[in-house]
C-alpha cells in the first residue's frame, strides 16, 4: 500500500496562489491514480482533482474547475495541486490518495490516505 505526505499548506488571502505536494514512498507510485481530497470543519470529505497514472487524464470538482490544476512527476514519485484565486470557502485540510481504479469521487474507492495539510484562506 502507498504511503504518502502532503505539504505545502498554509495562510493565504482570497485571490492568493498555493502549491500543494503530495510525497509518495514506493517505487510502484506510478501505477497509481492520485487523487486530492479536502475536509473543511464540520463538513465530511469531498473530492477536488484526480489524476491518471499516466498523468494524461484529469477531472476536477466544479468549485475548483479553472482555478486549479493537478499534476504528477512520476520520476520524484510526487503529485501536485497548483491552486489559484482562492477564496475563502477553499479553506479546508488537503488529503492526498490513492486508488488502482479511475474515474471514482468517492473516498471509499482511495486508499493510502496521508495526514493532510491546512490551506487556510482569509477574506
Amino acid at each position: 500500500q502507498e504511503q504518502v505526505v502532503e505539504s505545502g499548506g498554509g495562510l493565504v488571502q482570497a485571490g492568493g496562489s498555493l502549491r500543494l505536494s503530495c510525497a509518495a514512498s514506493r517505487r510502484t507510485f506510478s501505477l497509481y491514480n492520485m487523487a486530492w481530497f479536502r475536509q473543511a470543519s464540520g463538513k465530511e470529505r469531498e473530492f477536488v482533482a484526480a489524476i491518471g497514472w499516466r498523468g494524461g487524464s484529469t477531472s476536477y470538482a466544479d468549485s475548483v474547475k479553472g482555478r486549479f490544476t493537478i499534476g504528477r512527476d512520476n520520476a520524484k514519485n510526487t503529485v501536485y495541486l497548483q491552486m489559484n484565486s482562492l477564496k475563502p470557502e477553499d479553506t479546508a485540510v488537503y488529503y492526498c490518495a490513492a486508488s488502482t481504479g479511475w474515474g471514482s469521487r468517492s473516498v471509499y474507492d482511495y486508499r493510502s490516505w496521508g495526514q493532510g495539510t491546512q490551506v487556510t484562506v482569509s477574506s
